[in-house]
């Protein structure tokens, strides 16, 4: 279905606020009210995830009296080579109203301080990856300032809920790795020293493309491992999902209240 068909499926009322959710949070999705569920492959365009704990599904419906549209999973640069695979998502987020955009991701922290469980509103990031989703892009609004990428009033707003539900928000400087392997302790060394107080495979690319396309970005990272070499834990992605599981319903309550922000 295109843009027009996902609107008379979903009613014409504008969205207030849009979500993409990273590894094992798509349980957010469930939290709505009154929603509608539209499957990534019934909509034109929009990208197909094959990584487990992406469900790929746009739901639309009320949560906490605001009404949202999630995007439950997302596709990676690592599974089809091409950084700008999210901008048909994002583009859809924009079509049915969506002003900003919330991104989540599960994350692997470099600092000892902030162990797996916590969480961390991103206050910029490195593209460590080398890549950009707006390459082939064309006209002069392919040359997106990246100061405040994420928005310093909605990151006010994240911790003004996070201290409403008394839960411990870092910030921090998010760093992209292509993936799908994860780092090594050299790499995770060499981007301590850069400044990155985490990493992970996703999240700079959406925001790059969500600063062209004009939404306004605030993101979350869900610590779920330390950084290869800080322990004797090899990384894996089951690791990320079982950590992610123990954090949700902490991650849930922050995203309720930063929701209520918006009534």
């Amino acid at each position: 279905m295109n843009l027009d068909a996902v609107r008379a499926r979903i009613g014409e009322a504008p969205v207030a606020l849009g979500m993409i959710l990273g590894s094992g949070l798509g349980a957010m999705a469930d939290e709505m009210e009154e929603a509608q569920r539209i499957s990534f492959d019934e909509i034109e365009g929009m990208p197909q995830s094959g990584v487990s704990g992406h469900a790929g599904a746009l739901v639309v419906g009320q949560l906490e009296g605001v009404r949202c549209a999630i995007l439950s999973g997302r596709v990676h640069y690592y599974e089809q080579g091409h950084a700008a695979a999210m901008r048909p998502a994002l583009e859809l987020l924009k079509g049915i109203g969506a002003a900003s955009v919330l991104l989540t991701n599960s994350a692997g922290s470099t600092r000892e301080e902030m162990p797996p469980g916590s969480l961390m509103a991103l206050s910029d990031h490195i593209n460590f990856s080398g890549l950009n989703p707006l390459i082939g892009d064309t006209g002069d609004e392919r040359f997106v300032g990246m100061v405040n990428a994420y928005a310093p009033a909605l990151r006010d707003r994240l911790h003004a809920a996070a201290r409403a539900e008394e839960i411990t928000l870092h910030d921090g400087v998010y760093a992209w790795f292509s993936g799908p392997s994860f780092e090594t302790p050299a790499e995770i060394r060499m981007i301590r020293t850069l400044g990155a107080d985490a990493v992970g495979m996703s999240t700079v690319p959406e925001t790059i493309l969500a600063r062209r396309i004009g939404l306004e970005v605030a993101a979350i990272s869900c610590i779920t491992n330390f950084g290869a070499g800080m322990t004797d834990i090899n990384n894996s992605h089951a690791e990320t999902l079982e950590e992610s599981a123990k954090a949700r319903a902490g991650f849930i309550r922050l995203v309720r209240a930063y929701v209520r922000s918006f009534a």
